[in-house]
């Protein structure tokens, strides 16, 4: 897992992912690129980490994809993120196709319903929370 301060340099985490990988013997790698899109007015998406427990959540990963003969990674951004540029990247490195396109399909999803990542909008300078797209978190909160 890999945290960075603004927008990720998509082609330099691919291409280290890659070499360092490169004499695992797996047939499949299979990327994800989340990119913030121009929509609603906003210059830029922002994120707040709370990394104790992401970091948790991709170790578990990490166990269950091993346990497959696979091979998780991730990168995310922290902070100020600008419009078609990317906060997220993921992949999966495995000996087989089928593994590797059903676990990138279960990564990205839990990780969009489950790790502990606020988002915001910018417009006009100004951070404000995006609770339409954010997802509650099991324990969450102040009854939580």
């Amino acid at each position: 897992m890999e945290l960075y301060h603004g927008p990720l340099d998509v082609k330099e985490i691919f291409g280290r992912w890659l070499d360092g990988e490169a004499e695992s013997n797996y047939g499949a790698y299979i990327p994800f690129v989340g990119t913030i899109r121009a929509e609603d007015g906003i210059e830029a998406l922002s994120f707040d980490i709370y990394e104790p427990v992401l970091k948790r959540w991709f170790e578990a990963w990490e166990e269950r994809a091993a346990k497959r003969g696979a091979v998780v990674k991730m990168a995310h951004s922290i902070g100020d993120v600008p419009v078609h540029t990317s906060s997220y990247v993921s992949a999966v490195f495995s000996p087989k196709r089928r593994v590797a396109l059903e676990l990138i399909d279960e990564f990205v999803e839990d990780f969009k319903a489950n790790a502990p990542i606020w988002k915001y909008d910018v417009k006009n300078g100004k951070r404000i929370y995006a609770a339409d797209r954010s997802t509650p978190m099991d324990g969450a909160g102040l009854l939580g």
